[in-house]
């Protein structure tokens, strides 16, 4: 129950919006989903204009909001290996591996 102060302070120590603190930050790519039930497409939005406010450093920092895709991401096999492979390209790049 957030209304009770204890639990209020425990649930902030792990949040990550409440704990965006002015400092460097790994490039990051961060995704979400329009249709999710469990993490409204909002959340990573906000976290991430949070951190772009923030963050001291220039690493990138990619927000990727699929609006076809629910929790658990896409569905069908060819669309989620284009997910994966878009996720490994972004790891490629930052890793200077995209020659």
């Amino acid at each position: 129950n957030p209304h009770d102060s204890t639990y209020y302070f425990y649930m902030k120590s792990y949040s990550p919006y409440d704990n965006v603190k002015a400092t460097a930050y790994p490039a990051m790519l961060v995704t979400g989903g329009l249709n999710d039930p469990r993490v409204g497409y909002w959340e990573p939005t906000k976290w991430v204009s949070r951190l772009r406010a923030t963050k001291t450093d220039s690493n990138d920092l990619l927000l990727k909001i699929n609006m076809g895709e629910g929790h658990f991401g896409v569905s069908g096999r060819y669309a989620e290996l284009k997910d994966v492979a878009f996720d490994y390209a972004f790891c490629l790049d930052e890793m200077g591996m995209n020659k």
